[in-house]
């Protein structure tokens, strides 16, 4: 653990207003940081002379470009209504490299947008948990949007028409797994990535008509790409926010980043503060959608499909426009799973021996909530912002029933560093009565507990709560530290172990 000590011990010296990293941080508002909550954007002067929807938009990604584009526009994958499909470290048009000595201007105006990122993160339990220990976790990714309008010439049909593509490598071991939580995540940053060079995360066509008021997209997509998310979940590192919200990502219909979807979504914003989205994913019913490499989109048992819906407005209310993001959401899959308990009597299938009743289709409905209190500046996430989050779940074949969230940001305003961002969250977590009775079942059998879709528990399950604080410093253009703090309460959702005190500090660096 002594590594990660050090490590914190550099940051408290680098944390002063007037310390090494002020001297680095630019006085441009540009920048890319983990915590979109601290991204003051420039987009409105971008965007001048453009659509109030697509100023609106553009203010809501949180990410703009670091160099002068060749036109005054911000690619059309981040004018989504509550920023672009970025979860974990950002992916943008931000680099710590500038302009690369040229060639990013050059690529832009033949409609190429490329980014680099690398995201490592150091965490460490020093109590609690099933035993201490302390794991590096990280990724670097790489993304391609085409802008076809620029890079064909080839007339209207082309206009606001994209290619989307994502792949990456990670690295690393899953700390929570190591102290004794198989089914949650202390780090942003782990897991079904496959060990392979590239992992494919996304790519999608994107075309909008009307200003943007109709948008379709059609391709390999992570579901939280558009669904169950908002513009502070990936502030913190616990993966329960982290994508979208648990637990509608650990169902088979929904699993998202870095796990693609074959699927369609098509999003109509008939005004600049009101959506509704619907998409359509095929469901894989292999451990890995795409295999272990994200590229196998031919796998085998295609034949059902997810459908997900939400709803989502937008306001702004008084002279200093505080931006608000309500959303409500559900999803059906309309495959067949196990029951966690009843056979086709209703008795405990673990005991009698019978195959577990199928449950037709599985549920999962969500709320998410957030709003600027107070502004700071520009930018959509530039203030006070208080937010929170409730998923559900149908528990007959979902381990986890019910998930909440709330959480308190704001940037470092008040201290002189407005490019920095703080929160604060707090999670519970229920698991559902047919996961507890089925481990009751089994401990009264003298029977192992059975795996689920959040892991072979140690105990018998009740509910997990997890408080999590991060305090991300702005360094340089494209560059942060994020020192995270985690308590979680009832590891696992059970007593067997002592509660864990988890330290982590990522760093990103977009290229």
């Amino acid at each position: 653990m002594n590594r990660l000590y050090l490590v914190f011990a550099v940051m408290f010296v680098l944390w002063s207003p007037h310390g090494l990293a002020a001297s680095l941080t630019p006085t441009s508002n540009s920048f890319s940081s983990v915590a979109m909550v601290a991204q003051p954007d420039t987009a409105k002067q971008s965007a001048q002379g453009t659509e109030k929807a697509e100023a609106l938009f553009e203010s809501s990604s949180g990410q703009v470009d670091s160099i002068e584009p060749p036109r005054p526009m911000i690619p059309g994958f981040l004018q989504s209504p509550y920023g672009p499909p970025s979860f974990g470290a950002p992916y943008g048009t931000t680099h710590a490299l500038g302009d690369w000595w040229g060639a990013q201007p050059w690529l832009q105006k033949h409609g190429l947008y490329v980014a680099i990122d690398d995201y490592e993160s150091l965490s460490g339990n020093p109590i609690g948990g099933k035993r201490q220990s302390e794991t590096d976790t990280g990724q670097t990714a790489v993304t391609l949007d085409v802008d076809f309008q620029r890079l064909l010439e080839m007339g209207t049909w082309s206009k606001n028409f994209w290619l989307h593509m994502l792949v990456l490598n990670g690295h690393g071991r899953n700390l929570s797994q190591i102290f004794g939580d198989n089914g949650n995540q202390v780090q942003q940053i782990y897991g079904a990535r496959g060990n392979v060079v590239a992992h494919l995360v996304w790519a999608y066509f994107e075309k909008s008509w009307l200003q943007n008021r109709i948008d379709w997209s059609v391709g390999w997509i992570p579901t939280g790409t558009f669904f169950n998310n908002s513009p502070w979940v990936c502030s913190f590192m616990n993966v329960w926010m982290c994508g979208n919200i648990t637990p509608t990502k650990y169902l088979t219909g929904g699993r998202d980043w870095p796990s693609g979807n074959i699927g369609t979504v098509l999003r109509l914003m008939p005004t600049s503060h009101f959506y509704i989205m619907g998409g359509l994913f095929a469901v894989s019913p292999h451990s890995y959608n795409g295999g272990i490499s994200g590229w196998a989109w031919g796998q085998d048992g295609l034949g059902k499909l997810s459908t997900e819906a939400e709803l989502g407005w937008i306001p702004e209310f008084g002279k200093d426009h505080l931006i608000g993001h309500y959303k409500v959401g559900a999803m059906y899959d309309n495959s067949k799973y196990d029951d966690l308990y009843d056979d086709r009597y209703g008795h405990a299938w673990i005991v009698s021996g019978l195959a577990p009743r199928k449950q037709s289709g599985q549920i999962s409905a969500w709320v998410l909530a957030d709003q600027m209190l107070l502004r700071h500046g520009e930018g959509a996430t530039n203030g006070l912002i208080l937010a929170g989050a409730y998923s559900y779940a149908q528990g007959q074949t979902s381990a986890m029933n019910h998930h909440l969230i709330a959480a308190l940001m704001d940037t470092g305003h008040m201290w002189g560093r407005s490019l920095d961002s703080i929160g604060i969250a707090f999670q519970w977590a229920n698991f559902s009565r047919s996961a507890t009775l089925a481990q009751e079942a089994a401990l009264t059998a003298g029977q192992p507990f059975q795996s689920s879709n959040f892991g072979t528990p140690y105990g018998i399950q009740g509910h997990e709560n997890i408080y999590e604080f991060f305090y991300t410093y702005h360094v340089m253009t494209g560059m942060t530290l994020q020192p995270d703090f985690q308590y979680i309460n009832h590891i696992g959702g059970t007593t067997v172990f002592k509660d864990a005190v988890v330290f982590s500090l990522a760093f990103n660096v977009s290229l």
